[in-house]
């Protein structure tokens, strides 16, 4: 079996992409790890300002939660 020719126009591929200097692979291994994006509203980033601070905020949020439904159910 051989590639499809280049002729071949794939409907969803514009002609004005290029990759010829593309490296195959490149992000896979943050891929791999696993990547959950959050986007914050402009004024929640102006208070955490990197993930450490967001994931603190939330860690304690979620600490807060768990006592509190550890009350209603003892």
């Amino acid at each position: 079996m051989s590639r499809q020719s280049n002729n071949d126009h794939d409907p969803e591929m514009l002609e004005e992409y290029d990759f010829r200097r593309g490296v195959r692979g490149k992000y896979v291994g943050r891929f791999a790890q696993g990547a959950n994006v959050v986007v914050l509203d402009p004024d929640v980033a102006e208070v955490f300002t990197d993930s450490e601070s967001v994931n603190q905020a939330l860690r304690a949020l979620a600490g807060i939660i768990q006592h509190q439904s550890d009350k209603a159910h003892p």
